[in-house]
């Protein structure tokens, strides 16, 4: 059973920064794809950014600059680095893993499918105004 803890969250004010980290263990792939996501109250999950087992990365159009991807792969965890936060950014955050894709077209769609069958408890950020 893969099993997935995300923590860092927080609240902060407008133009401060976390830094989420996600621990990853028990996963049956090969070679991985992960990546973050969230979900505000009242809206749709979206993804935030991933990397794959080329180490190329994706971002969401509203973080890019602001949010980094990183990992650990000895440690198995991977990181979200968030900086400049806005109130747009207050959601639960979520950590994924699935099956490598080499293809960044599609690494989001199969990381959200993944999450049908795990997902952790997420974390909360919340930034005001």
């Amino acid at each position: 059973q893969v099993q997935l803890v995300e923590s860092g969250g927080g609240s902060v004010q407008a133009g401060g920064s976390l830094r989420l980290s996600c621990e990853v263990s028990r996963h049956p792939y090969a070679s991985v794809c992960m990546g973050w996501f969230r979900q505000a109250p009242g809206k749709e999950r979206e993804g935030v950014a991933f990397f794959d087992a080329d180490d190329s990365t994706g971002y969401v159009d509203s973080v890019k600059g602001r949010f980094t991807i990183s990992k650990n792969s000895a440690e198995n965890k991977v990181y979200l680095q968030m900086n400049s936060l806005s109130p747009e950014d207050t959601a639960m955050y979520y950590c994924a893993v699935g099956p490598s894709q080499l293809n960044s077209s599609l690494t989001f769609y199969v990381l959200n499918l993944a999450m049908r069958d795990h997902w952790g408890q997420g974390t909360q950020v919340t930034v005001s105004s």
